[in-house]
């Protein structure tokens, strides 16, 4: 998995739950930024922090191209397509070594 490549990728709150789809040049800073709260916002708002499909791209303009087709696609499309790859929704940034595990908010 490259991380200085660009691409467009999906977070996820849980199995099934909020999404949000963004690009980057560089995946792993940009995971960090979401998951450090560095990028307030809908991610933050939500926690959706989980790195549950990616797509990466020669070049940016193919991945902005990519993301705005993925933003343009009903939910269940958006399911089926994460689904092909990764059917239990595991955290690929930390199966790719690029981010430690996410710990559960404590009540």
């Amino acid at each position: 998995m490259p991380s200085r490549q660009p691409c467009t990728y999906i977070l996820a709150s849980q199995k099934q739950g909020m999404l949000y789809i963004g690009v980057s040049s560089d995946l792993a800073a940009r995971i960090w930024q979401h998951r450090s709260g560095a990028a307030p916002g809908f991610t933050t708002q939500y926690r959706v922090y989980r790195l549950i499909h990616a797509e990466f791209f020669d070049d940016m303009a193919a991945a902005i191209a990519r993301e705005k087709q993925l933003k343009r696609w009903h939910r269940p499309w958006k399911i089926n397509l994460i689904e092909a790859n990764n059917p239990d929704w595991d955290d690929l940034a930390v199966e790719w070594g690029i981010a430690e595990p996410l710990q559960k908010p404590s009540c």
